[in-house]
């Protein structure tokens, strides 16, 4: 995908709607960037610190299947398709604490096609496609599926 004004516009709509929801904002969220297909997400670590002075589990799990959400209804929108984007399923692996502000990164997985996804979503109205999410540094994974239904 190149980079246009629509993108951008598209990225501070979605940053939006990532806002209107208290949780959300409550941690801090933000979107960090768009590059190679890949959706980045940030949030402190002060808003999402456990007892034990390290990121909350939650609030890992949180960002990761945001991650993926945001990155499946940008590619949507930028597709010019109005969804809505549920997650039906996920699975996560724990590695290591994380001591530092939260850092995902959300790309389609492997085997996974956008042309085919958006293509199906066109013709039908609804599709789904797994996306993977990891917090930098290896400390956590996501993977997830995620379904987009056209919006009546």
């Amino acid at each position: 995908m190149s980079d246009t004004p629509d993108r951008d516009a598209l990225l501070r709509q979605l940053q939006a709607t990532l806002d209107a929801m208290p949780p959300v904002a409550a941690m801090g969220i933000r979107i960090a960037g768009y590059a190679d297909g890949a959706l980045r997400l940030q949030a402190p670590l002060a808003t999402n610190v456990n007892d034990k002075g390290n990121a909350f589990g939650g609030s890992l799990a949180s960002v990761m299947t945001l991650a993926g959400w945001a990155l499946v209804s940008l590619r949507l929108s930028l597709a010019g398709q109005d969804a809505e984007v549920y997650v039906a399923d996920s699975s996560i692996r724990y590695r290591a604490p994380v001591y530092g502000d939260l850092d995902a990164t959300a790309h389609a997985a492997p085997g996974e096609d956008w042309d085919a996804f958006l293509a199906l979503f066109d013709k039908r109205g609804r599709a789904r496609i797994s996306v993977r999410a990891q917090i930098e540094g290896g400390a956590a994974e996501l993977e997830g599926r995620f379904v987009a239904l056209a919006r009546a």
